[in-house]
């Protein structure tokens, strides 16, 4: 059976602080894990890409695997560069609040931007596949929800 969510995360990126490791244990969702280093070439075939410079997102992008790339924004573009397939980059509404607390020592974080499984949770709902089991073992799961109840209804 063919992956419903492909998501790429870079090696360098600690599992510690991705909010997506807790997912690594469900064997429910048909999630394909790439690890790669920057560089890596990576096929992935006609996908939904969430991206920021994309259409928005509707349950009509349901006939396609949705990709979803966890690295960094600096370091997004470059990861980009050698992944190869159909992109339909869709992106998530503007006015979505992150409750992860982001906080760079050497960068300035963007204005918008989520974490990886606030994204994903997102993405899943905007397709009519809201499953908020995918929040468990995120500390600020409840945060996210109330801080965009717009989304969820």
């Amino acid at each position: 059976m063919d992956p419903e969510i492909i998501l790429i995360r870079l090696r360098k990126e600690s599992p510690k602080k991705c909010s997506l490791t807790p997912l690594r244990k469900r064997d429910d969702l048909l999630i394909e894990w790439i690890h790669c280093d920057i560089g890596d070439p990576i096929e992935v075939g006609e996908v939904t890409l969430l991206h920021p410079d994309g259409e928005p997102l509707s349950p009509a992008d349901n006939d396609r695997p949705l990709l979803l790339v966890d690295s960094s924004w600096r370091d997004l573009p470059r990861v980009l560069e050698t992944v190869s397939g159909k992109f339909q980059k869709r992106c998530l509404p503007k006015n979505l609040q992150t409750a992860y607390p982001r906080k760079s020592k050497l960068f300035e974080d963007p204005e918008t931007g989520l974490a990886s499984i606030e994204a994903l949770h997102a993405a899943l709902t905007l397709l009519d596949k809201r499953d908020d089991s995918l929040l468990e073992g995120y500390y600020w799961a409840s945060t996210w929800l109330q801080t965009n109840p717009g989304l969820y209804v």
